[in-house]
């Protein structure tokens, strides 16, 4: 038997008045999925447990059948994980981010950190990984100690490791406050102090840095600080082959799911093209997932582009990721995997990133099941409606042994 998971980030939402009330899964044209959705087995998860925060981190977890109360430590140590970064017991990881703020004026000229700054963009407009790559790296040689340690990664997503660090502090992910001021959102708690001063000593080091200068003459968002949050130390989870017995690969263009990947002891696959948006190469993305099939039991194949869509409060750019993710990613998957005879697919979103919000939401996610063995009767698209009316899988971190079993 293969299994293949297909999770499409973010992809749930609510119902829109510009789409007839109706939300983006069932706006947009998915023939792919609502064949399997009617065909198959439908239903919805809690994939965020009572008390978390709905973050990629532990909802993936969850549907990667870990508990994440038990084992759930933060998001950064995964993240670390994915570019080589080995924790002590004691380090400290921080997820790392080049940010656009500007003031009340809507100046990119920041000369120093204050609480009236706004969060004008959560990924410094989508910085390229070689632009980010050096503004990291000075970063690190003006502020870094020997205890402070910057790691460049992609895009707009890097990591910081603090030896010995404050693990008990309170930070927001900058996603979560685009377009409010950030003074009610910085760090607050256990070495707070120290945190909110790398990101003010960051504003110095980037204000007249030529890449940022070169960016606003390109009319382009200056990465004019950066923003800590998503702290934990390194996690202690099984391999998902000794709980599943079962060998596994996972393909994502984004660092905290490599480093899931990694810490539940599948190969990651690099797919070229996939960037973790939506530009991303689908269609790789399945091919690749396919050819892994003939090696192993089980692929996990994220896509991140609807996800960042919602953001970006980007309802055409959602749509279009959706129906892409549908085109591209399940319709290749449905017509190369039948070569296996004995196969299962599972498609599904991590959480829901409403447009209205442009943050993540604790809601139940739809989810389907497709066993060709095993024709269902749906009435129904695959989108939020039609799953509501099936099974619910709560807690989450149980739907894998149910897709693996039943």
């Amino acid at each position: 038997m293969k299994y293949i998971i297909l999770l499409c980030d973010g992809m749930g939402d609510y119902p829109i008045a510009e789409l007839g009330n109706r939300t983006p899964m069932q706006a947009a044209n998915t023939p792919n999925m609502d064949e399997l959705a009617r065909n198959g087995e439908v239903g919805m998860a809690k994939t965020t447990p009572d008390g978390f925060s709905p973050g990629s981190d532990v909802t993936n977890l969850a549907i990667l059948g870990y508990d994440p109360k038990k084992y759930y430590t933060g998001r950064s140590p995964l993240e670390a994980a994915s570019i080589g970064i080995v924790l002590d017991k004691d380090d400290v990881a921080y997820r790392c981010n080049l940010v656009t703020l500007k003031t009340k004026n809507n100046s990119y000229d920041i000369e120093s950190l204050n609480s009236h700054l706004i969060m004008d963009d959560y990924s410094a407009g989508h910085i390229t990984t070689d632009e980010a790559r050096e503004l990291i790296g000075e970063i690190n040689n003006q502020i870094g100690t020997e205890d402070i340690i910057f790691y460049s990664g992609i895009s707009y997503r890097h990591l910081m490791v603090w030896r010995g660090g404050k693990v008990k502090v309170r930070c927001t992910p900058p996603h979560d406050i685009s377009g409010k001021s950030i003074g009610e959102y910085l760090p607050k708690g256990d070495g707070d102090d120290i945190l909110k001063r790398l990101i003010g000593l960051s504003v110095n080091v980037l204000r007249f840095h030529h890449v940022n200068e070169d960016r606003i003459k390109e009319n382009k968002k200056p990465a004019n600080c950066i923003w800590l949050w998503g702290q934990g130390k390194a996690p202690q989870m099984p391999k998902f082959e000794d709980k599943f017995k079962l060998k596994g690969a996972m393909i994502s263009a984004v660092d905290l799911m490599k480093g899931l990947g990694i810490y539940a002891g599948f190969d990651i696959i690099n797919v070229p093209g996939a960037t973790g948006y939506i530009d991303t190469n689908y269609k790789g993305k399945a091919e690749y997932a396919l050819n892994e099939l003939k090696k192993k039991d089980i692929v996990y194949v994220h896509v991140e582009a609807p996800d960042e869509a919602s953001h970006n409060g980007d309802m055409a750019g959602k749509i279009k990721a959706i129906e892409d993710f549908d085109n591209l990613v399940v319709g290749t998957v449905m017509k190369g995997i039948k070569e296996f005879g004995d196969y299962k697919i599972m498609v599904l979103c991590d959480h829901r990133t409403p447009l209205s919000t442009k943050t993540h939401t604790a809601d139940p996610v739809p989810v389907l099941i497709f066993n060709p063995k095993k024709q269902g009767k749906v009435d129904g698209a695959f989108d939020e409606a039609t799953c509501e009316k099936g099974r619910m899988f709560n807690p989450a971190h149980n739907l894998m042994e149910y897709f693996l079993t039943q």
